[in-house]
């Protein structure tokens, strides 16, 4: 699931793979923020960048696929804004430090082995005082792929969620939320159906 080519085949299909409309959790969360400089990590095609972008923040992503940078630059000027996006793996991407107010995670899994060190290099772009917003699969995933593989998430158990793992590579945030949830996903042909998912909602300290 980490393999670029992978990601341009799928972003490739004229249809939006996880859909145009924000994540939810997302948009409740930068509903109540002002708005400031955010940072998209693996964004795909996009529709959460945009969503920010509609709303007045500067909206920066990244992500190793060519294809989901075209249809993200497509959406934001479908919608007459702009997103500024850069094609990049997690290891090479850079941006100076303290740099953006909230981190969003949505959906942005890494590989087991490299987790905590890339969840560490993302956390020093915040600012003290700025957030992170994150949604992703739980180890619980499994379960739901099991019966309905539409549900989505990695098939590796090791790029899945455990939430006491996740508060650790976090450990600068201050946890205002942290919860593992049965939720149903309506995103696109990929992300339907009943879904174990993490969220949390932290301040950088």
């Amino acid at each position: 699931m980490y393999q670029k080519n992978f990601w341009n085949d799928r972003y490739s299909q004229e249809e939006f793979t996880y859909g145009k409309l924000p994540n939810e959790y997302l948009k409740e969360k930068l509903d109540t923020l002002k708005s400031g400089k955010i940072l998209f990590p693996a964004e795909g095609e996009g529709r959460n960048a945009v969503y920010a972008a509609i709303k007045g923040w500067e909206s920066k992503a990244f992500d190793q696929s060519e294809e989901g940078k075209k249809k993200a630059l497509l959406w934001a000027g479908e919608n007459n804004t702009e997103i500024f996006y850069t094609v990049s793996n997690v290891e090479n991407i850079e941006y100076p430090n303290s740099s953006f107010d909230p981190l969003a995670m949505i959906y942005a899994h890494f590989p087991g082995g490299h987790r905590r060190d890339f969840h560490q290099k993302l956390s020093r772009f915040i600012k003290p005082g700025g957030y992170l917003i994150l949604e992703g699969f739980s180890k619980l995933q499994q379960e739901f792929q099991q019966r309905n593989l539409q549900s989505g998430g990695p098939r590796d158990s090791e790029m899945l969620y455990d939430l006491e793992e996740l508060k650790k590579d976090f450990e600068n945030f201050e946890i205002k939320e942290a919860v593992v949830k049965t939720i149903v996903l309506n995103e696109g042909d990929y992300h339907k159906g009943e879904a174990s998912v993490v969220r949390i909602f932290a301040v950088k300290k």
